[in-house]
């Protein structure tokens, strides 16, 4: 969930230290030991973004993250090289994008959004170029792709809320949408969901799991008007043989407390949310019926996490503020658009 900032860019390649992040400076995870190692710690991996989000991990294992840019100066990709401890910038004008995550086929999607963005769900290039796939629903332009997550078939699920940005809003509602690439279809699948942000599916993918984020305005720098109306909700659907989506059931309410940005799923089911309320903060891990299992602290806001691949199948990347990070579990992640 993007905020406005200012940042100066770095130079093109950017090569950091990997170090770890002070104890004493947060507070340790806790939780199940079967999803924490005992004395885990976050590693910082890169800290020089205006607003990092979407991670996702490619068919090599390269970490691949987005940072947003404030509307005046590009969005970019960066990635991340988990052998080499090397961060690059991948794309130099990413459209905005927000959430990432590969398919089948290696081919790198992106959730693009508004403040001088693509506002399209997006191919990204090889060589870090952004092609538009989907950018209307019934001749409207969409609000702003803010997150995605790929099914099995090849189907994309993106979240399209609206929390910043100039651009005109022509759509009267947030929804999540599915898109069909065989076809070139969009379908709304949700209607009770009041602004979507992160989306992520069940390892079975037969669920999925939509974050509302509502903060109760399109127009960020409203956001802390006590006045608004806010719902902020962690959501399971069941997804039936046509690709819609079944009777929301409601896993957590977060009442007052901002909710859940990104998310990711191990193999056992559980639910890895970028939980942003202000009095409690980090990734909070929680069971298919929405029991809290584990709570990890960040050093700042997270908006999102992934699991890595192979050797870092238990690595959870995290991205977070600025920075990217991540810390050694001992669940494995849950990949279900390239499994």
């Amino acid at each position: 969930m993007p905020r406005l900032c200012k940042f100066i860019l770095p130079s093109t390649i950017l090569l950091f230290a990997i170090s770890a992040i002070n104890a004493a400076d947060l507070t340790p995870p806790s939780g199940d030991s079967s999803i924490l190692k005992e004395n885990a710690a976050l590693e910082e991996l890169w800290n020089e973004g205006a607003f990092t989000e979407g991670v996702a991990v490619s068919p090599t294992g390269k970490i691949y993250f987005s940072d947003i840019s404030d509307g005046e100066t590009p969005g970019r990709i960066l990635k991340f090289d988990p052998a080499s401890g090397q961060t690059i910038v991948f794309s130099t004008d990413s459209g905005q994008s927000n959430g990432l995550m590969f398919d089948r086929d290696g081919n790198l999607i992106a959730a693009c959004g508004a403040n001088a963005g693509k506002i399209a769900l997006c191919k990204i290039g090889k060589d870090g170029s952004v092609t538009k796939v989907v950018s209307k629903y019934k001749g409207k332009v969409l609000n702003s792709p803010n997150d995605l997550v790929i099914h099995p078939n090849g189907s994309i699920y993106f979240s399209d809320p609206r929390y910043l940005g100039p651009e005109p809003i022509e759509l009267d509602h947030m929804s999540v949408f599915r898109y069909e690439p065989k076809t070139n279809t969009i379908t709304r699948v949700t209607r009770t969901i009041t602004k979507p942000n992160g989306v992520i599916l069940s390892p079975d993918a037969k669920t999925l799991y939509v974050a509302e984020t509502n903060n109760g305005t399109t127009d960020i720098s409203k956001a802390n008007d006590p006045g608004l109306k806010k719902r902020m909700t962690l959501n399971a659907f069941p997804i039936k043989k046509n690709g819609t989506l079944g009777k929301r059931r409601i896993l957590h309410d977060f009442g007052d407390q901002l909710g859940v940005d990104g998310m990711t799923v191990d193999t056992n089911g559980n639910i890895y949310a970028a939980v942003r309320s202000a009095d409690r903060f980090g990734i909070v891990v929680f069971d298919p019926s929405g029991k809290e299992k584990a709570y990890i602290p960040t050093p700042d806001l997270p908006t999102n996490c992934c699991f890595g691949i192979g050797k870092e199948k238990s690595t959870l990347y995290i991205t977070a503020g600025k920075g990217l990070y991540r810390i050694q579990l001992k669940s494995v992640g849950s990949h279900p658009a390239t499994s």
